[in-house]
């Protein structure tokens, strides 16, 4: 195996990977492929795969069109959905452009909302998401996957046959497991890499679009980091923080520059750009591809889930598994789902795991880097 020598280097590429893609969908476009834009961990991307088309996730974590969002929009809404609207809206975001259609889903009464409006300039398509994990939720969930697949035969003139979406699982599993191997990295103590560097792989890896290229690509990198701590490559002691709560990237990732500008290290992530979304393969050797795809995507526990057991036996799993000091919950301001979950998972992990958390409110701007970096500064003392 040939070592790869600047990891800085490498970390960065993955970094302006988002960026680079957006050129690359426009030459997607010219060759005459679809593109099928989304918002959620929930929608089912071997579907769009098996159909011939390009998945890819739509922008949504930034505060630069929010101005425009709230033009049509309350101020007191979720700064992720005030986002996703104003990238759409002023035509800011290249993957939404090229999009030919956009899947939203039933997640939040937000988000449903949203769709509604942004269906009047764009073509939009609301997969029913059920918000429980019951054999009535899956029934619903199969139906609406069966709903979908025949919905892209007649948009694209394609036939979505049974083999064609296996294929699509087993590249999408491929892809899981390498991303599982990749941030599972993180277990080591001390910590091979910072968690920084850590999420601009996970990050930028979602918006490569040569999708059979990403399970080779992080399979050498994981070699080489633990290679490199096999010879003494690696942090020094610090405290070792689990983030967990709503989806982080773009601007909340001043959570993560917190934890490890005042002495910690991110060592795992939970939340939908994380384990949530990697945790769980589909069985593809199933007889039935679609059962198996609805109950691979049912089971991701999102606070949208009510009771919401698989969550927490994630949440639980990682805390062990990654030898995790503490646990911090970032909620955005206005997601009400998030927000009164945080009762619950505050219990469980101070009275079930017994080990410190705490819980960040914030929105998209920067307003609150400064108390951000004194709460977090505050909290890693408490675990030295």
């Amino acid at each position: 195996m040939e070592i790869i020598k600047n990891l800085p280097e490498v970390f960065e590429s993955f970094a302006e990977q988002r960026r680079n893609s957006f050129l690359a969908v426009k030459e997607i476009k010219e060759k005459g492929i679809p593109v099928v834009g989304y918002y959620c961990t929930y929608f089912p991307t071997e579907l769009a795969m098996a159909a011939g088309a390009v998945p890819v996730g739509l922008c949504s974590t930034s505060d630069e069109t929010i101005g425009a969002a709230e033009e049509d929009l309350p101020r007191n809404l979720c700064p992720l959905i005030k986002s996703s609207y104003g990238f759409a809206k002023t035509e800011k975001c290249p993957f939404f452009y090229f999009s030919d259609i956009v899947v939203g889903e039933t997640t939040c009464d937000g988000k449903k909302k949203m769709y509604e409006l942004m269906g009047e300039f764009k073509r939009v398509y609301i997969m029913e998401l059920p918000n429980s994990q019951t054999e009535r939720g899956l029934k619903l969930w199969k139906e609406e996957i069966i709903r979908f697949r025949d919905y892209l035969q007649e948009l694209f003139g394609v036939e979505i046959t049974d083999e064609k979406i296996r294929e699509a699982v087993k590249l999408n599993n491929r892809i899981r497991k390498a991303t599982k191997d990749f941030y599972g990295i993180m277990k080591n103590d001390p910590a091979p890499i910072y968690g920084r560097d850590l999420y601009k792989v996970l990050y930028g890896s979602s918006f490569k679009f040569e999708r059979t290229k990403i399970p080779g690509e992080l399979e050498a990198l994981t070699e080489s980091i633990l290679e490199k701590y096999k010879h003494g490559d690696m942090l020094t002691s610090k405290p070792r923080i689990l983030i967990t709560g709503c989806p982080i990237g773009g601007v909340t990732e001043k959570v993560i520059q917190a934890v490890e500008d005042n002495g910690g290290v991110a060592v795992a992530f939970e939340n939908c750009s994380g384990a949530k979304s990697m945790d769980r393969l589909v069985d593809e050797f199933a007889d039935d591809i679609i059962q198996a795809l609805a109950e691979r995507y049912l089971n991701i526990g999102c606070s949208v889930m009510t009771p919401n057991p698989n969550r927490l036996e994630l949440l639980g799993r990682m805390i062990d598994e990654y030898k995790v000091d503490g646990v911090l919950e970032m909620t955005l301001q206005a997601c009400h789902t998030y927000n009164v979950e945080t009762a619950t998972i505050r219990k469980f992990v101070t009275e079930e795991k017994k080990i410190p958390y705490i819980n960040i409110e914030t929105d998209y701007s920067r307003q609150d880097v400064g108390q951000l970096n004194t709460r977090v500064a505050a909290f890693l003392e408490m675990l030295e």
